[in-house]
């Protein structure tokens, strides 16, 4: 009998241990402490129910690289509620969210290096990725506005509507560029926190990222209109060939 591996929660641990050394470095109120660890236990209770679903073997280095932004995702959270008591360290927390943008593409890379390429590490790169800019666009909303909440909460809308509406919830054919969009929204956003431009220069970047976000949404809104008035079914690539494979045995007997 194959042995399913539970998810390791060591990100969880170290996110702990690193929310004890910011709080070191900077006053962290209760509810900031509540949010962090909530993120973390959380996040990790969800990989690990998505491992057993699927009855993963192992953990594998993608995901252990997509864990770590989780947990650098964790002391973000950590420190934005924290900045709403005005006990916040701008530099501290883009010094945080930098390395866990940078560590975005890393975990893509390993996958296909290892050849552990899964749709649950696709699901918790795009779920790390879609938190970040929520807990961004939180932290930014009191530079440019509320209105740049529409960028952190546009993917969460998204997933509601699907609940609501059945053929909202067809899988979405891969596009590259959604990686692109998801990626230039978290350097926006970035970019806005660290309040080095001109309050001009700060709407105007965040009013991009918006813009590409709503473009890249927009667009499979429109493939998802399509397909549910032509009444088809989204076929894979891959199922598509095992389809046509097994139409060919077929004809063969």
């Amino acid at each position: 009998m194959r042995k399913v591996q539970s998810t390791p929660w060591w990100w969880a641990a170290a996110g702990i241990v690193a929310l004890f050394v910011v709080g070191a470095l900077v006053p962290l109120p209760p509810l900031a402490w509540a949010a962090g660890i909530a993120y973390l236990v959380v996040s990790s209770l969800l990989v690990s129910l998505g491992l057993r679903r699927r009855g993963a073997t192992r953990f594998g280095a993608a995901n252990a690289v997509t864990a770590t932004r989780s947990m650098l995702v964790g002391v973000a959270t950590a420190l934005v509620v924290a900045s709403v008591g005005g006990e916040a360290s701008t530099a501290l927390l883009v010094g945080i969210v930098a390395v866990a943008l940078a560590l975005d593409g890393v975990d893509g890379y390993v996958a296909r290096r290892t050849g552990s390429v899964s749709e649950l590490g696709a699901r918790f790169d795009m779920e790390v990725d879609a938190f970040l800019l929520l807990v961004l666009s939180v932290y930014d909303a009191r530079v440019v506005g509320w209105w740049v909440l529409a960028i952190g909460l546009m993917r969460y809308a998204f997933v509601v509507v699907a609940w609501l509406v059945p053929w909202f919830d067809r899988t979405l054919p891969y596009r590259y560029w959604r990686k692109v969009v998801t990626a230039a929204c978290g350097v926006a956003l970035t970019v806005v926190a660290t309040q080095l431009l001109p309050p001009p220069a700060n709407v105007l970047v965040a009013a991009a990222a918006l813009g590409l976000l709503v473009e890249s949404f927009g667009r499979d809104v429109v493939w998802l209109i399509r397909m549910n008035r032509a009444d088809t079914d989204y076929v894979s690539p891959q199922e598509a060939l095992t389809r046509d494979s097994d139409g060919a045995r077929d004809e063969s007997r």
